[in-house]
């Protein structure tokens, strides 16, 4: 098989991989969302202060793309499960653009594959838009922007210094849940914490409401952007386009470049 053959094939396995560990995302985090959060649902009755609610939503989930990272998935793909946390390594040259687009279509495709599911919800479901991300109510559009730029800076900013420092590195997934639970805590309100496009499309296309869609891919990509240039110092120091699944030998074979710039 030549390099070429070999470099597709890894793009096909990044591409399904990420389409399924984002469809899985949505499918269990908006569940959980609809749960804590619909009308008709037991929990508000059970856990009346929403804080609380939102506490727990976040750090569910969280706890949902830190088990992806660490699962099968992650191992084939790195587990971005975001599109912009598949532009940041592509800034941070640590994948290239064909590569990056698998990664991105996969995620929008697994995005819209996995809220399909969360139809069952019915009315419980729609009370709440089936978990779409909205600006919230009594919030000018530039705090709702600033809130989703604010909150995806300190997630990839926190990513890649994680990533950076070999340490702390295997603790890469444990920061999300604690992470989203602080951030849906303090930002829910705000803009409903998406940090990430591919989780906003999925249950916009599903639900029809489209309330300031815009803010959910500028917000993010700036985030991101500005993140990457805030952190670029340390992007040397990081070796492979993965969350979890490290090993000595795939980073001692990419420091010297022996296989492709798409193989993370």
């Amino acid at each position: 098989m030549t390099k070429k053959d070999n470099d597709q094939k890894l793009r096909w396995r990044i591409f399904f991989a990420e389409m399924l560990g984002t469809g899985l995302l949505l499918l269990i985090g908006l569940s959980l969302v609809i749960l804590m959060f619909g009308s008709g649902s037991p929990v508000p009755k059970l856990i009346p202060d929403i804080g609380h609610r939102r506490l727990i939503t976040g750090f569910l989930f969280g706890s949902t793309g830190a088990l992806i990272a660490i699962s099968s998935i992650g191992k084939a793909s790195g587990a971005h499960i975001n599109p912009v946390v598949t532009m940041a390594f592509y800034l941070m040259g640590k994948i290239n653009s064909r590569t990056t687009i698998s990664y991105v279509c996969g995620q929008f495709a697994g995005a819209i594959i996995g809220c399909i599911p969360i139809l069952a919800w019915g009315s419980i479901g729609r009370s709440i838009s089936f978990g779409a991300t909205i600006p919230g109510e009594g919030y000018a559009m530039s705090t709702v922007l600033l809130g989703e730029i604010i909150t995806t800076f300190t997630m990839v900013t926190l990513l890649a210094v994680f990533l950076a420092f070999r340490k702390i590195r295997p603790y890469t997934p444990a920061m999300f849940p604690v992470l989203y639970s602080i951030m849906s805590f303090l930002e829910a309100a705000i803009s409903g914490t998406s940090t990430n496009p591919a989780r906003s499309v999925g249950p916009a296309i599903i639900s029809g409401q489209w309330a300031g869609w815009w803010i959910y891919w500028i917000g993010p990509m700036t985030g991101a952007f500005v993140a990457t240039l805030a952190v670029s110092f340390l992007a040397k120091r990081i070796t492979q386009a993965k969350i979890y699944h490290f090993d000595s030998e795939s980073d001692r074979l990419l420091r010297r470049k022996s296989i492709p710039e798409a193989a993370i």
